[in-house]
């Protein structure tokens, strides 16, 4: 069975105000100097974040336990130095990133100017693979389902103080880095590579570490890593968004083996499809991977839930991965909780300290 790990970046803010808090660096302090789990938390691009990263797993229901023990252990750390932490793919309320320290940090600021100011938190799902001739054959493969995971994960509506009308703007504002997005069918690992290798000559990007596909060889471990998905709110989301990933590796991997080419999409049509999911999330129509045709959310959302069928199954993980989507298609996405409590309290700062109780559920 294949493992499954996952990265959340999470904000920090001020418990009464909801306004960011650039505390990281004596979060991460805290965490190391308290000596439990303090390894999975990591420093990030700007001050406000905090990230956490889970072992690998091969039980979903492990990893959701994992996902809110670190969870908790964030909120403990913050709160030890009077800030809290929420899974939001954006701050509702005005920011500027405070970009942490290093030469890595300094250069990007350097190089891209205002797009390195932009504070935007992500969910990265690790699925681990068993050689990069497979990565690459599961990354060509999947790419036309990517879109799904995000609108599935959309929780990023506000934007400097306003509602920006899409459900992950989170995703149009890391469109800004220049090797950000979904990229053509490669083949191969040895085309993979070769085409990363170039992207580094450019001196565009400093290295292989900014090499920002939406899915991507890792680069530290035997996995794919997916990273399309917003920060989600909850983290039986989370879970879903780790579930489905891992099933749509496992089918692209099996669909390569039975010699099954890929469907070979334009990035043209990639692009939009990934606009339409940012833009709706699932609260109007997506584009149906296979047809690149408009259809509701909730039957593309279905659609995905057939085509990993198979390797749910064999997992054990379907009947949840159904009762899941079944739940977040009622209740909604973090983009739509959030904006129900705008229009509730009226308020972004009681958006942002109510998604702090939210984020521990």
């Amino acid at each position: 069975m294949r493992t499954v790990g996952v990265e959340e970046e999470l904000l920090l803010v001020a418990p009464e105000t909801g306004e960011p808090r650039a505390l990281s660096a004596a979060v991460l302090a805290r965490a190391a100097h308290d000596g439990t789990n303090g390894d999975v938390f990591e420093k990030e691009l700007h001050s406000q974040m905090l990230e956490f990263a889970t072992h690998p797993q091969s039980e979903m229901a492990e990893l959701g336990a994992e996902i809110v023990r670190c969870r908790k252990e964030a909120a403990r750390h913050a709160g030890e130095i009077g800030c809290a932490v929420a899974a939001l793919a954006s701050s509702p309320l005005p920011v500027s990133g405070s970009i942490g320290v290093g030469r890595r940090y300094r250069w990007m600021a350097e190089q891209y100017g205002i797009t390195s100011k932009a504070v935007v938190l992500g969910c990265h799902v690790h699925v681990s693979v068993e050689s990069d001739d497979e990565g690459v054959a599961v990354i060509d493969r999947m790419q036309p389902w990517l879109p799904v995971l995000a609108a599935l994960s959309a929780n990023s509506p506000f934007w400097q103080g306003r509602d920006t009308r899409y459900s992950s703007y989170r995703s149009r504002v890391w469109q800004r880095w220049p090797s950000a997005g979904p990229t053509e069918v490669f083949g191969s690992a040895e085309c993979y590579h070769r085409r990363v290798a170039d992207m580094v000559a450019t001196g565009v990007i400093l290295d292989e570490a900014m090499v920002y596909f939406d899915a991507r060889l890792s680069r530290r471990y035997p996995t794919v890593e997916i990273r399309v998905s917003d920060v989600c709110l909850h983290a039986s989301t989370a879970v879903l968004i780790a579930t489905l990933a891992r099933g749509l590796v496992e089918t692209a991997a099996r669909e390569w083996r039975a010699g099954e080419a890929p469907w070979g999409h334009s990035v043209s049509l990639l692009r939009l499809a990934a606009w339409r999911a940012a833009r709706s999330g699932l609260t109007e129509e997506l584009l149906h991977p296979a047809t690149m045709r408009r259809l509701p959310a909730e039957t593309v959302v279905r659609a995905l839930l057939d085509h990993v069928a198979d390797a749910l199954a064999d997992t054990g993980d379907l009947d949840c991965a159904r009762q899941a989507c079944a739940d977040l298609l009622r209740r909604g996405n973090g983009a739509r909780v959030q904006r129900e409590l705008m229009a509730r309290t009226g308020s972004l700062r009681d958006v942002v300290t109510e998604c702090v109780r939210h984020t521990q559920e």
